[in-house]
């Protein structure tokens, strides 16, 4: 269900670029209305009963007066000398984008728990994971990503790594995963909203900046990780995730909500040695056998006899680690993950 959001402001440009802004990037979350006019704005919010209400200085007479969840007030260079009480104050001439943002981190902290439907188990859900370090199982998952936005689809990443690899990939976003993981800890609040005000899109790939601390991921539970998978793929067509090594409640989490597996090798021996120790001997593997394919990275030859099929990947051109992944994307794409 969609938050209802008014824009309360007699400034029409300001109005259309901020509306324009939330319809082209949170339609899925806020449904905008707009209001010039004083005299009809009660109404106006009683009528549509909206959740947020963002006020410009003509407006912030009315602000006792509004009983939404959420009233906001535009802050520009000149503010006025009308009371405002202890309501947030949103500065009106900042990026558009960070203002959206803004509005979104605020309204999920104030906002009930959300309720997201869903039994977690779609075709959406791309985990990629190896049991073995090195094998560029970061680059495959953003490779794979690629190739889907390629195929013109809305891609959300997730790296649940204890050692985030976001920053060699992307730009540092708005403000860290980890308060999002605060959220989920605390068992308060609209994680999605928060996710959705915080993602930054980079190439065309959605993703969360790194945690603040390696610990921060290790304080989630395995339910923790559904709430947070069903977050996510609520916002997007595609969601790839990133697991970190150690097979634990987690990872059988991701597992098992996941679509497909993508299980990451490449032509190393001790990379080999272990996937072969997962495949015949960790029981896991039998509950993800039909949904698996197997990645040779690096121009590893890999047994495929155990999977659905295997994605055979070269040795990059380049060296540049932020560089690579958009060079094997193109190896999905053809092979149509």
């Amino acid at each position: 269900m969609k938050v209802k959001m008014l824009i309360a402001s007699d400034d029409a440009r300001y109005t259309m670029k901020l509306s324009e802004q939330i319809s082209k990037n949170h339609s899925d979350t806020l449904e905008v209305f707009v209001c010039s006019n004083p005299d009809v704005l009660e109404e106006t919010i009683l009528l549509e009963k909206v959740e947020i209400v963002l006020i410009d200085q003509m407006f912030v007479k009315y602000i006792e007066e509004i009983k939404a969840t959420l009233p906001l007030i535009m802050r520009s260079e000149t503010p006025s000398d009308e009371a405002s009480g202890e309501f947030t104050k949103i500065e009106k001439y900042g990026r558009i984008s960070e203002i959206v943002a803004d509005i979104l981190e605020t309204y999920s902290k104030v906002s009930k728990k959300a309720i997201i439907g869903g039994q977690g188990k779609a075709a959406g859900i791309t985990a990629v994971w190896s049991p073995a370090g090195g094998v560029g199982k970061t680059t495959v998952a953003l490779a794979a990503a690629v190739a889907a936005v390629q195929n013109g689809k809305r891609v959300f990443y997730l790296n649940l790594e204890t050692f985030s690899s976001i920053p060699i990939y992307f730009d540092e976003g708005r403000k860290s995963i980890s308060s999002v993981f605060e959220m989920l800890e605390s068992n308060e609040g609209d994680v999605k909203m928060l996710i959705s005000g915080i993602s930054t899109e980079e190439n065309g790939i959605t993703y969360l900046s790194k945690p603040g601390n390696y610990d921060d991921v290790n304080i989630l539970s395995a339910e923790n990780i559904e709430e947070l998978i069903l977050s996510c793929g609520a916002l997007t067509d595609e969601l790839f995730i990133d697991i970190s090594l150690p097979c634990d409640e987690r990872t059988k989490k991701v597992f098992a909500m996941a679509g497909k597996v993508l299980l990451v090798s490449d032509r190393t021996e001790t990379a080999k040695t272990k996937l072969s120790q997962f495949i015949s001997q960790n029981s896991i593997f039998d509950s993800i056998r039909e949904k698996t394919d197997l990645v040779a990275n690096k121009g590893a030859v890999l047994d495929g006899e155990t999977v659905q099929s295997v994605h055979s990947l070269p040795m990059a051109a380049t060296l540049s680690e932020s560089l690579v992944y958009k060079e094997l994307a193109q190896h999905f794409t053809r092979s149509n993950i």
